[in-house]
């Protein structure tokens, strides 16, 4: 009984204060615990679990596409920074500097990376001569660095892990084209691995990355309605190539610049698929990137032969590919009940002394509360069901929610009461600036992406003819 009132199941209520319920969930799951450096985060095991799952399944589908993997140096000279300069104005606010090392201070300061367009630009610099050597795609694994003042667990940290992808192709239309794939392969991730729904399209110039030509993004929408920027790709021209030198011979034997592209998503993802299917209860971890997949739970598991049933079950779940775990602790089982749910686990088997003896197993999905009983002889193949039907069930959820919550406006005031009522709401936007700007002020709102889908036909600003149709959002 001491140990079942040590378990702490308290969390906000979702609907009543989200941010707070957040902030309990990642730090009760024990998925982070806060760094003693403001702004950063120490992600713990179960954590790391989840990413190191986002990343096997993302890095499968950049091999499958041909791109390579490849590691560039943390610490960049300040005067690569300064080469491009859309680039250095855009990320000058929030760059690490490294003045003194060794005990004495260096000739040229270092930038600790905030992205790495500017190495790579140089190491590309030196490598690309031919066009036999383009495409050249490379991606790297990392953590980077970027000074945020406000921080919040997975979603805006100052030290925080990604992939980065960056090619150079010798035509643009090369280039545009892969920014384009690699923002249709992060969508069908983001669908069918994580479960989520997400928007995509081409950021307005004023949201775009600092020295591209243009950004596409993806946007998440969160359990409370705002936007999560959850992936980018960015189309730099040759931009970066001009700065750095990327220069190759044609097959013409004329001198070329190359056309550049990056790319990237975070471990922000994590606080994305958190804020998008967590419940009251806490965490549901779509199966894909759950680190256990099942926990069985034996029960009476001090009678004969029940702990040896329960891990003999996971032994033949885990030879299906499903990642199972038997909890053999001795707090009661419903403790072990609210561990788990909180914990976001997919599937909860029971196993007692009567389900043995019957050839059954009891199951309940993490998105239901109902229990139902199985055969035992079809488990590994009756797991793999329901955790397919959870996946499912996941996706359709958040996707119900998004279209419910997608609405449209052609007045600021209109646009106000749809973001302050949760939603993402589409308005005709004439295209200049000063109306994007004068948006965010009177609601608090950002433009997240244009609709391709462009049939509204005023400005929801200034009344003059839209040029574009525009998701605006509040965003994290």
């Amino acid at each position: 009984m001491a140990k079942e009132k040590q378990f702490v199941s308290q969390i906000a209520d979702i609907e009543a204060d989200f941010p707070q319920w957040y902030t309990d969930v990642v730090l009760k799951t024990k998925l982070v615990d806060y760094g003693p450096v403001k702004g950063t985060m120490v992600i713990r095991p179960y954590g790391y679990a989840i990413w190191e799952n986002i990343q096997r399944e993302m890095d499968a589908r950049f091999k499958a596409m041909g791109v390579e993997n490849a590691y560039f140096p943390l610490l960049i000279p300040m005067s690569f920074m300064t080469k491009e300069a859309e680039h250095v104005e855009g990320f000058a606010p929030e760059v690490a500097v490294v003045t003194h090392a060794g005990g004495e201070k260096l000739e040229e300061p270092l930038v600790i990376r905030p992205t790495s367009e500017t190495i790579i630009g140089h190491m590309y610099g030196k490598w690309v001569e031919s066009w036999r050597d383009l495409p050249l795609r490379l991606n790297q694994w990392c953590n980077v660095m970027r000074w945020e003042k406000t921080t919040r667990p997975f979603l805006r940290t100052s030290e925080f892990l990604w992939q980065e992808g960056h090619s150079v192709y010798a035509t643009g239309e090369e280039a545009e084209a892969e920014t384009l794939r690699m923002l249709a392969l992060y969508r069908e991730f983001s669908e069918t691995v994580l479960c989520m729904p997400v928007l995509t399209g081409r950021k307005t110039e004023k949201e775009k990355f600092a020295g591209a030509l243009a950004t596409y993004g993806m946007e998440a929408m969160m359990h409370d309605g705002k936007s999560l920027q959850s992936g980018t790709t960015h189309y730099m021209g040759q931009n970066f190539a001009k700065a750095f030198g990327v220069q190759f011979t044609d097959k013409d034997g004329t001198l070329k610049y190359g056309y550049t592209m990056s790319y990237g998503v975070s471990t922000r993802l994590i606080g994305a698929l958190i804020m998008t299917h967590g419940d009251a209860r806490g965490l549901i971890l779509p199966p894909p990137v759950a680190p256990v997949q099942v926990i069985i739970v034996p029960v009476a598991m001090k009678k004969e032969g029940v702990l040896e049933a329960a891990f003999a079950l996971a032994e033949e779940l885990k030879s299906a590919g499903v990642r199972a775990k038997v909890d053999d602790t001795d707090n009661s089982p419903g403790w072990k009940y609210n561990e788990w749910e909180m914990k976001g686990v997919p599937l909860r088997i029971e196993l007692g002394p009567r389900d043995i003896e019957n050839g059954k197993f009891v199951a309940v999905r993490r998105d239901e509360t109902e229990k139902q009983e199985y055969d035992r002889a079809d488990a590994a193949k009756t797991v793999q069901t329901l955790l397919g039907l959870l996946s499912k069930s996941l996706y359709q959820k958040a996707k119900a929610r998004m279209d419910e919550r997608i609405v449209s406006a052609d007045s600021l005031e209109k646009l106000l009461a749809g973001v302050e009522g949760g939603c993402f709401v589409r308005a005709g936007w004439c295209g200049d600036r000063a109306c994007e700007d004068k948006v965010k002020q009177f609601a608090q709102a950002t433009a997240r992406v244009l609709d391709e889908k462009n049939d509204l036909p005023v400005c929801v600003c200034c009344g003059k003819k839209a040029q574009h149709t525009v998701f605006f959002a509040r965003a994290y």
